[in-house]
């Protein structure tokens, strides 16, 4: 196959065709499967197609201006590269090459807990860097993660709270899916990362390492000792119910992230984009509301935008981009989240994205400004 050169994508969503030409099939039905039959999956990109937003005219658009500042750093756009495992399966530079394209794109990049790659060299490559942690069995694990991370020089840390065992992913499941060879967390030995050593038939290796590291006893009295062992920013990942959002900003989190673990978790939750509205009025400018599951497009993130999200994630797109060709794949990708974001805002009429945050939208949730009170 002819490889793929940066400038053949015209959207994020482009490179899927071409990673999915270069992956292996076990890889490549990883990053694209969901749990359970797809509901979830379906319905985040079902959610978000039937919002329609109403555009404004007159409004002088000859520059628009797509800068915001997320949990302290600068950012060019309103977006960062959300925490992907074992990104060393994709592509052989792996997180470093997607640091770097984020770097070069002026966003946020999210370190994994299961990271191929250790978050001392991320942070080296320079741009803001964060460190996702899932709360594991072994305390003291958990204590060293967070003194690399900050030691590291990352600015803030994502607590994912929707995970505490794996969703049922059934291609991987079919398939026993398991790591190509080579290919470890960085941040565990080789006798403590929880992965068999051989795969089994119905057994995912990922699910297997998941039950055996991450500890499903996480509950809010814990943030206690995490706010104790780091003075990191805190964002939690993975809040759709409004009653939580309020809890977690009561309980002085940084941001939270709208999200459904992009349809990998429980199938047959709630699409994230709809839920967006009322967490963010149940927040009430608390602390900085995040969202992700599904974005593909610029006009995806004016969407979030216009519903109550201050930024979103993107996660799939990167990993097509990094497969299909590398460093430069990621940076094409986020480029063209870029472009197509200033597009959809001049054509909406918004110089900037105090503007985008009062579009109004039909066709899908209403925000809860317009709405009324959270019940």
């Amino acid at each position: 196959m002819t490889a793929v050169l940066p400038a053949d994508l015209l959207a994020p969503a482009d490179a899927e065709g071409p990673a999915s030409a270069v992956l292996q099939p076990m890889i490549e039905r990883f990053v694209n499967g969901a749990a359970g039959d797809g509901l979830t999956l379906r319905a985040n990109r079902a959610a978000l197609d039937a919002i329609c937003v109403v555009p404004r005219v007159l409004r002088d658009v000859s520059a628009t201006d797509s800068s915001t500042v997320l949990l302290g750093a600068p950012c060019a756009v309103p977006a960062a590269v959300a925490p992907m495992a074992y990104q060393h399966a994709f592509h052989p530079d792996g997180e470093l090459a997607v640091a770097r394209a984020a770097r070069d794109a002026g966003m946020p990049f999210t370190v994994s807990t299961f990271s191929s790659v250790p978050v001392e060299e991320i942070a080296a490559a320079g741009g803001t860097t964060w460190f996702q942690l899932y709360w594991l069995r072994d305390r003291g694990v958990t204590a060293d993660l967070l003194a690399r991370a900050e030691s590291a020089g990352c600015s803030a840390l994502v607590l994912t709270v929707d995970t505490p065992r794996m969703g049922r992913r059934q291609a991987d499941l079919r398939g026993s899916f398991r790591l190509p060879d080579g290919v470890r967390a960085a941040h565990f030995d080789g006798s403590a990362d929880g992965l068999p050593a051989a795969a089994r038939t119905g057994v995912s290796a990922i699910a297997s390492q998941t039950a055996g590291l991450v500890d499903p006893s996480l509950s809010w009295r814990d943030l206690e000792w995490l706010r104790e062992r780091t003075r990191l920013p805190l964002v939690l990942k993975g809040i759709l119910d409004p009653r939580d959002a309020a809890a977690a900003a009561g309980l002085g989190a940084d941001a939270i992230v709208v999200s459904n673990h992009g349809g990998r978790q429980l199938d047959g939750a709630q699409p994230a984009i709809t839920a967006l509205p009322a967490v963010a009025a149940a927040v009430a400018g608390r602390c900085e509301v995040l969202f992700d599951s599904g974005i593909r497009s610029g006009t995806d993130i004016l969407k979030a935008l216009a519903l109550g999200a201050g930024a979103v994630l993107v996660g799939r797109p990167v990993l097509w981009g990094l497969a299909a060709a590398g460093q430069a794949g990621v940076h094409r990708v986020l480029d063209l989240f870029r472009t197509e974001l200033h597009n959809a805002m001049a054509l909406a009429g918004c110089p900037d994205l105090a503007a985008v945050a009062g579009l109004a939208t039909t066709g899908g949730p209403v925000p809860a400004t317009a709405a009324g009170s959270v019940r």
